[in-house]
């Protein structure tokens, strides 16, 4: 068995160092496997999140004062975190965005995933596939606060398979589109980001991973929204897309 331990330097993000601890039984045979890794985004890749997540802002944007459409808020904020985008908010609206802002959102957001949340259709049993053919070489790599992610994952049955394989964007410098998140999973596993793929599911979260030196698959299920229609993902920078997350073991191998 071998345990590699991350340090991460919390610093910029948080004002202390944390560890993040990765446990994993050996390298993939690299004559049988295409990568070293697999990296998953979390909303919209494992879990069907993010018409839950966008609901409860559109919500509270709307309380001030900004009828903000569901196809907007998808476009503007879908994929990127919160924290970035409160200057987005301040001039649409005139409010001064605040932590106890923030901090009631995400009340409401948990409150609303904890009841309503589902997988992604053949995400889970995708992702322990692809944990059993790697060997435990895969992370969840999201720009998401830590704590929903975690809530999120349990929820799904998916916290086993990512146990002390989670990287948040908001424990880093800087959220997605910047690569810092992929990085550190790559670094934590032991292996070099360019052998890695990245699963994503938006045009933000594909530029990390091109941006990190990773290939990309876009997920874009037959129902997809306008913010990961195919052509957008290409043009982020995806390599493959892929319709069913259930065929995604088989899509890695090609």
């Amino acid at each position: 068995m071998i345990y590699i331990k991350l340090l991460m330097d919390h610093a910029k993000a948080c004002g202390e160092p944390g560890q993040a601890t990765v446990r994993v039984t050996g390298m993939p045979d690299s004559t049988a496997l295409p990568y070293d890794a697999v990296l998953f985004d979390c909303d919209g890749v494992l879990v069907d999140s993010e018409a839950i997540t966008n609901t409860v802002l559109r919500t509270m944007l709307h309380e001030l004062g900004w009828p903000i459409s569901a196809a907007d808020c998808f476009r503007i904020f879908v994929g990127r975190a919160l924290r970035d985008e409160t200057a987005v908010i301040e001039a649409h609206t005139g409010y001064t965005v605040t932590d106890d802002w923030l901090d009631g959102f995400r009340k409401r957001r948990n409150d609303a995933l904890t009841l309503d949340l589902l997988p992604i259709p053949g995400a889970v049993d995708a992702a322990r596939e692809i944990d059993r053919l790697y060997r435990g070489r895969l992370a969840c790599a999201s720009g998401a606060d830590r704590h929903k992610v975690e809530l999120q994952l349990t929820k799904v049955g998916l916290d086993t398979v990512f146990a002390g394989k989670i990287f948040s964007g908001m424990e880093t410098p800087h959220s997605k589109p910047a690569p810092d998140v992929y990085l550190a999973a790559a670094a934590a596993l032991g292996v070099d980001p360019a052998r890695t793929a990245v699963i994503e599911d938006t045009p933000t979260g594909v530029r990390a991973g091109v941006a990190a030196g990773a290939t990309v698959f876009g997920y874009c299920p037959p129902d997809s929204p306008a913010h990961n229609d195919p052509r957008v993902l290409l043009e982020a920078g995806a390599s493959h897309i892929f319709t069913d997350m259930a065929r995604l073991p088989a899509e890695l191998s090609h």
